[in-house]
């Protein structure tokens, strides 16, 4: 078993850097007997792994194979099936259930130990070891072969070492020099003792002869030492004697170093002098300059600017820490202050000039202006002040409560030129407007007579009370002939109280035009002076205005400040933003009153004119956000447009009310309603002032609040008309509707008008069954009744059978009705539906053809009836179809 061990451990495990602790020679149970060894390994490397392993012998040869290897981790049970009695037979539990017959039972307690063992060393897993004796479990219990099996193992598992190739090479030739090396291996042992026994003498001997030589070598490692002393004797002498020259050099460093440290010190001082020479240094030039330069020429502005820049440049000098304790430096800096300070005070006292100059040279322009509609032009005013851009960003810069004095003098100033300007303007459009004045004759001499203008505008004021006092016809409306019934719709027209007759097309386009021509004044006006505040006072850059001029300092300029507006942040930007809209509103706060005085007098002359003023004030609207969102302009002009929707709202509310207080006499026929011929001339008028307008959705819904109080009224004058029937009434005035929509193809009203054109036909229809039902009146009785009967239950064929309705009776009824009088009764009926229509309407001829085709239906209904209910009579009526065709010829012929 040892050979077998040693060659499983030599050509299978120690390839595999495994070491081989035990084997048992086994076979499985119940089957075949082929025998194979289980081995317990372990490996050589750590972490180190146990594990159990399958060998057989190879069929091909006489060698083993490693077959197959359990992890020691995954074994469960170990079952030696009997503690008692002595049994060959033992289980393994791992994966699953192996059962094993070992060669022999010693085989078997020895690789069950080692498997215990190295649970115990290695593992510490809890295997069950099931009836296995507890002889075998006792690792520490020395007794008989237990005790040599474990010491064995304990000796391999703890000292084994393996054999490297050179000592396995010089075993293997120490063998073969020895015969009996594995026959004998006492005597191969006792050979190889008496050899080491040889080898220790030697080396006895040979530790012993080199004590001379060790002798030798003490007496050279005296001689050294004293060499080593004397060395250190020369080296003290020489450190003694650098120790002065270290500290001579030492002195000639430090004095080297001060020297060093005093030329840095004088290149420091001389290049801080030099810069603040160099920057706190202004040229006597640029001090004249701002002292007595000339504000009023170019040459002298520009002088003036570039000293401004200079001095900004040397106050705005980044001082080192302690150059301000430098009596010279506080020298510099007061004399910079005081010319500042003198030079701000200069400015800002021309500037304020200016602004008053403009003033007076503005007014002896107003004139001229006024008397042609024109606001004067500021152009040249701003074309000047550009010139003090840059002094007046270097004031923003340098003093603020300068800047801020001039900003609010010049909104005083400009504040009042501007509202004494637009007053005026305004007071030249009203007038227009009304035409109370001559054109150019009364306002020749406007300045001078400003109180009489305000007097003869307070008089136009008053008139328009005259004007609102003229209380509408509306709501003494009555139906009169159709002669009269046309200049009643046109008063109707004029929902702001005055005569339409009084307004035509071409009072309302000189409105039109007038208003335009406000708009068109004010908006170039406002944006040119927004524009010019950006840029003289410095508040926000914007795109220029075509025709607002710029001089050639402010285009040099405008990449500094373009840089200067990109580093000012959003806040910078909102704050200038709404500077700007202050100063707008305080320079311009007269422009929203006096456009709202101008669209209330708009209103008062005629309401339509809302319409108007809707759409060019929705159309300069949209053309300021464009231009800008957030402008004064844009702002104030959404603000006045409120006012037009508010107007135009409640124009159409007074329509709507005025449908609905329409009264109508008792006396005479309806035809059509004045407010629906006023909503056709309304839609027309709408029409052509919106067309391609931006507030359409605004007429849109004008047109359904409109259209819904037309239907509505038409049904309510219907229910109370007496001298008209209700379907005559409706059927007219539905019919004029849905023409006057078809006309104008108003997209909104598409289904309104529909509806217009349902009820036409429903009326329509209505009154000729109506109508026809009297003529033949006592025809339509008897047939009536036949048809009550036949509803009853009573079978068609019966009917005649019937007391009421027999063959007699029913000649007679005919006999009433012979051609001659149904002629009379539908002449008699084309006269009253002569009186019931109107002529505007024209629906005569139309409603005659649908009682002919009404009549001929009925008809042709009373035949069948007689055909069903008196088969076989020979009852006929005493007229034919082509009869009544010639009857309805005849009476549309001779009327």
């Amino acid at each position: 078993m040892t050979a077998i061990k040693h060659a499983l451990q030599r050509d299978i495990f120690t390839p595999n850097d495994e070491r081989l602790l035990s084997i048992v020679n086994v076979c499985k149970a119940g089957k075949k007997k082929r025998n194979c060894f289980l081995c317990a390994t372990v490996t050589t490397e750590r972490p180190v792994q146990v594990n159990v392993v399958k060998v057989k012998k190879s069929d091909k040869g006489d060698f083993y194979k490693r077959q197959t290897a359990w992890v020691l981790r995954d074994l469960a049970i170990v079952d030696a099936k009997d503690a008692v009695k002595e049994s060959p037979e033992f289980d393994l539990h791992f994966d699953k259930v192996y059962k094993w017959v070992a060669s022999s039972i010693a085989e078997k307690n020895t690789f069950i130990s080692c498997i215990w063992k190295l649970n115990q060393r290695y593992i510490r897993k809890k295997i069950d070891f099931i009836n296995v004796s507890s002889q075998l479990l006792e690792e520490s219990v020395p007794s008989g072969e237990n005790q040599n099996v474990a010491g064995g193992d304990e000796e391999v598992v703890d000292e084994y070492q393996e054999l490297n190739a050179r000592e396995e090479q010089d075993i293997e030739i120490m063998m073969e020099g020895c015969e009996y090396a594995i026959s004998n291996a006492e005597a191969f042992a006792d050979k190889l003792s008496r050899e080491l026994q040889v080898l220790d003498g030697a080396n006895i001997q040979s530790i012993m002869a080199s004590e001379k030589q060790v002798n030798i070598l003490m007496k050279l490692l005296d001689e050294a030492l004293k060499e080593v002393d004397q060395i250190e004797l020369k080296l003290s002498s020489y450190e003694e004697m650098l120790q002065s020259v270290k500290e001579q050099m030492d002195q000639i460093s430090e004095s080297n170093h001060l020297i060093h440290l005093s030329n840095t010190n004088n290149l420091k001082l001389l290049s801080e002098i030099e810069f603040l020479v160099n920057h706190m240094d202004l040229a006597k030039g640029h001090i004249k300059a701002l002292q007595e330069g000339d504000l009023s020429s170019s040459r002298g502005i520009e002088a003036c600017t570039n000293a401004a820049d200079a001095l900004l440049q040397c106050m705005s000098v980044a001082l080192q820490p302690g150059h301000e304790m430098l009596h010279a430096v506080k020298q510099q800096q007061q004399r910079f202050s005081d010319l500042r300070e003198q030079f701000a005070r200069r400015l800002a006292s021309h500037l304020n000039n200016v602004f008053v100059q403009q003033g007076h040279d503005q007014s002896s322009t107003l004139a001229q202006h006024s008397i042609e509609l024109t606001l004067p032009n500021h152009h040249p005013f701003h074309r000047d002040l550009l010139r003090y851009a840059k002094l007046m960003e270097w004031l923003k810069n340098t003093n603020y409560g300068k800047y801020e004095g001039l900003t609010t003098n010049y909104m005083d100033y400009l504040s009042r030129l501007y509202e004494r300007e637009i007053k005026e303007f305004f007071e030249v459009a009203k007038i227009k407007m009304t035409g109370a004045a001559k054109e150019g004759k009364k306002f020749a001499t406007l300045p001078r007579k400003e109180s009489a203008v305000k007097q003869e505008t307070e008089s136009l004021h008053g008139s328009s009370g005259k004007l609102t006092g003229s209380t509408s016809s509306l709501n003494k409306l009555s139906v009169q002939s159709s002669g009269n019934r046309r200049s009643q719709s046109s008063s109707l027209l004029d929902m702001g109280n005055m005569s339409a007759s009084d307004l035509d097309v071409a009072d309302r386009t000189k409105f039109d035009k007038i208003f335009e021509q406000v708009l068109s004044e004010l908006e170039p006006l406002c944006l040119a002076e927004q524009d010019f505040i950006s840029k003289f006072f410095k508040l926000q850059q914007h795109l220029s205005i075509p025709g607002t001029p710029m001089s050639d300092a402010e285009e040099m300029d405008g990449g500094a400040l373009s840089r200067a507006h990109n580093t000012g942040g959003l806040q910078s930007m909102s704050s200038e933003n709404h500077m700007i809209r202050q100063m707008m509103i305080k320079i311009f706060r007269c422009v929203e009153p006096e456009l709202n005085n101008l669209i209330a007098l708009g209103d008062k002359i005629d309401s339509f004119n809302s319409l108007y003023m809707l759409v060019k004030m929705s159309h300069h609207v949209w053309t300021a956000q464009n231009v800008d969102p957030t402008s004064f302009l844009s702002t104030t002009l959404g603000n006045v447009l409120v006012t037009v929707k508010r107007n135009f709202d409640k124009c159409i509310s007074n329509q709507i009310k005025q449908m609905e207080d329409v009264k109508i006499s008792k006396k005479s026929k309806v035809g059509i309603l004045p407010f629906v011929a006023e909503f056709e001339e309304f839609a027309a008028l709408a029409e052509s002032i919106f067309k391609n307008a931006e507030r359409r959705g605004d007429l849109d819904k004008a047109y359904l609040k409109l259209i819904r109080g037309v239907f509505t009224n038409v049904e309510k004058v219907a229910n109370e008309s007496q001298k008209t029937p209700r379907d005559v009434v409706m059927m007219e005035n539905f019919h004029h509707i849905f023409a006057t929509l078809s006309r104008l193809k108003i997209s909104c009203l598409e289904a309104e008008k529909k509806e217009a054109k349902q009820k036409y036909t429903d009326h329509l229809q209505s009154y000729v069954i109506y109508s026809l039902g009297q003529p033949l009146e006592k025809l339509n009785h008897f047939f009536e009744g036949v048809e009550a009967r036949v509803a009853q239950g009573v079978r068609e064929e019966e009917v005649s059978y019937q007391l009421a309705f027999n063959k007699q009776e029913l000649r007679k009824v005919i006999k009433e009705y012979p051609g001659k009088e149904v002629k009379k009764g539908l002449d008699n009926l084309y006269k009253k539906v002569d009186k019931h229509l109107c002529e505007e309407e024209n629906l005569l001829q139309v409603v005659w053809h649908s009682m002919q085709d009404e009549f001929i239906r009925q008809y042709k209904h009373f035949e069948g009836l007689i055909a069903r209910c008196y088969p076989g009579s020979g009852i006929t009526m005493e007229f034919t179809i082509q009869d009544i065709l010639d009857y309805f010829s005849s009476i549309a012929q001779s009327h």
